[in-house]
């Protein structure tokens, strides 16, 4: 007689019952192993220590002195990134069982998560009443033409384009021409606007060329006064640390021409080479709106396109409520374009 073989198949991956029970075995196991350690507490003080500088590093970046090659602004401009220290911190601690260390670490963190926990939330709106955007669309971009067809794809109705050479003008202008009746020119910079342009002028940044402009936009919603700037490049230099005396200087012409506006509602759009943080731009940082600040999603980085570390290019506004504001796909730039839109009508809010 033929004999039949039965073979039963079982679930390698066991059963999620099981699966939770061995993981709460290892948690359990992990537990006692500390239980008892009377070096638990002793053991960490140096990670605990370096936990409180970084803590300190955070909260007080304000107090880090620029004397010496702009430290101060170079911590502040990749702030965010400090945050980065606190898993490595916790996994140390806890492969060094150093309940001292894991303690410690708590103070970064809530100093991190007040500066830019806010960031990490959805603060996009509805409604609005025009929408702008800015690109660095770089110098040695290549392909000009694919650029301004991709900021135009947006839907702005003011465009803003910076670091534009004199070869590449005519492609843009070409580009952009039947989506943006209106636009301007000044040395480096442009606005292109599909409302009417009036008191269009370069502004003066310190620089001895033309890098910055404003004009008056006609919208539906009522006149605003719209300035696009590109504030000269910052380098690290091992000899000179954080290199920007100039766009310093820049930021603060930016802002006392900002100041003196008298159009009541203003919007900034451009590369300033700086984020928020950066304390050499509170000339303009102190009266203006951030739009990702306000109405983003996440820390909104633009810069280097090809893996965006911070966000130096920028949306601003005086005056007006500002509702969405995003990053755009990449282009041919080295930046990343941005978008937003603001509510310029704010009688009925």
């Amino acid at each position: 007689m033929a004999q039949q073989a039965y073979v039963t198949e079982t679930d390698s991956g066991g059963s999620e019952p099981d699966r939770r029970a061995s993981g709460l075995r290892r948690l359990n196991r992990l537990v006692s192993g500390w239980r008892g350690d009377p070096h638990i507490w002793r053991r960490g003080i140096v990670l605990a220590a370096v936990a409180v500088v970084l803590a300190l590093v955070m909260g007080l970046h304000a107090r880090i002195p620029n004397a010496i090659g702009n430290l101060g602004s170079l911590t502040e401009t990749f702030l965010p990134w400090l945050g980065l220290l606190i898993p490595v911190l916790v996994l140390l601690g806890l492969v060094r069982k150093s309940a001292t260390a894991l303690i410690a670490v708590l103070l970064p963190a809530v100093v991190w998560l007040n500066l830019f926990g806010g960031q990490l939330s959805d603060k996009t709106g509805s409604g609005g009443d025009l929408t702008v955007a800015t690109h660095n669309v770089n110098a040695d971009n290549t392909d000009p033409a694919g650029t301004a067809e991709d900021v135009a794809a947006s839907g702005a109705d003011v465009v803003a384009l910076e670091e534009l050479t004199a070869d590449a003008v005519p492609t843009y202008e070409k580009a952009l021409a039947s989506t943006y009746k209106y636009h301007s020119v000044q040395g480096t910079v442009g606005l292109w606007s599909k409302y009417p342009l009036s008191g269009v002028r370069s502004v003066d940044i310190q620089l001895g060329w033309t890098r910055a402009m404003r004009a008056a936009v006609t919208t539906p919603a009522g006149q605003v006064a719209v300035y696009v700037a590109h504030l000269p490049s910052v380098r690290v230099k091992m000899e000179a640390g954080f290199t920007a005396r100039q766009r310093d200087k820049s930021a603060d012409a930016l802002g006392e021409a900002i100041a003196d506006e008298p159009v009541q509602k203003v919007v900034l759009l451009g590369d300033l080479n700086g984020t928020m943080n950066d304390r050499a731009l509170r000339a303009i940082t102190a009266q203006m709106r951030s739009t990702q600040g306000a109405s983003g999603s996440g820390m909104g980085f633009s810069w280097p396109a090809s893996f965006p570390m911070a966000r130096i290019d920028q949306i601003m506004v005086k005056g007006i409520e500002p509702m969405s504001s995003w990053t755009l796909p990449e282009t041919g730039s080295d930046h990343l374009p941005i978008a937003a839109r603001v509510k310029v009508d704010t009688s009925a809010s």
